[in-house]
């Protein structure tokens, strides 16, 4: 996956635990505080596009719906290629979110299913069962 891919992954990742943590099913659980802001610079830059706006407000009201999160994953990675400036705010903003877990990234694969995101070496630590 290439970075720009990966970046628009975490930060739709991002906007489903913003959106979470807005609805108070996960208030208190991150050490980043961005994530409404992250939905705001997003919804600022879609603004004008109603089709990505809908993307946006899809996954707002139900974070978990897989087809959401694609189809915003899909118009933000085209903004932030039609825009650099966007580009590097959300990477930006990405990195910030991984700085607060103390630099380390932590998937919830939960939040993001199915994607690919490849960042650094994968550490695991504790009890882990695969079936």
């Amino acid at each position: 996956m290439d970075p720009v891919t990966a970046a628009a992954a975490a930060a739709v990742a991002l906007v489903v635990k913003g959106a979470l943590e807005s609805a108070g099913q996960e208030a208190g659980r991150s050490g980043w505080s961005g994530g409404a802001r992250l939905i705001e610079r997003v919804r600022a830059r879609f603004r004008g596009d109603g089709e990505a706006v809908d993307a946006l407000d899809r996954v707002e009201q139900s974070p978990d719906d897989t087809a959401a999160q694609e189809t915003l994953q899909r118009m933000l990675l085209a903004h932030m290629l039609r825009d650099r400036d966007f580009e590097s705010d959300i990477r930006r903003q990405v990195d910030e979110a991984v700085a607060a877990q103390g630099g380390k990234a932590q998937v919830n694969a939960a939040l993001i299913k199915n994607a690919q995101v490849f960042n650094e070496k994968v550490e695991i630590q504790g009890d882990w069962n695969i079936s």
